[in-house]
């Protein structure tokens, strides 16, 4: 079969399903995304703005959003993929497992992250606690 050949069978009708499926993943993501910024305390439309999004992600992550300047450099960006997934399940409390779960099967673990009961404690898991209340010392009688 000639790419002719596949490029002819691949019009109409099959096209025009892979294009609605294609466009239901896409929007599952967003929604996946909009709900993750929001439990991470960021506006939900910064999902929608492509690089404010990669931005705020590396910010959820990994503390500093400035590091998705990483992703420019060939061959480092898929080691940067790979840390910002990790970081991303340590951020919501998950672990290693998770994180896997983030690499290879990112869309479905994204939508776990979103919908679940995961709550974002900060970069890289670290608690971010409200401080003590200062109590003032007592009179001494």
């Amino acid at each position: 079969m000639s790419y002719e050949d596949f490029a002819a069978a691949f019009t109409g009708t099959e096209a025009i399903v892979y294009s609605v499926v294609l466009i239901a993943f896409c929007i599952i993501g967003l929604i996946a995304s909009i709900k993750i910024f929001q439990k991470a305390g960021k506006p939900g439309w910064h999902a929608i703005i492509p690089i404010l999004n990669l931005y705020d992600l590396f910010e959820i992550a990994w503390g500093k959003g400035i590091m998705f300047l990483l992703l420019m450099i060939p061959v480092v960006n898929f080691v940067i993929l790979i840390l910002l997934e990790v970081k991303l399940a340590r951020s919501f409390g998950k672990g290693r497992d998770f994180a896997a779960g983030l690499i290879f099967l990112e869309p479905i673990f994204m939508l776990i992250l979103a919908f679940g009961p995961a709550e974002y404690i900060g970069p890289d898991g670290d608690f971010i606690a409200e401080p003590a209340p200062i109590i003032p010392p007592q009179d001494r009688l």
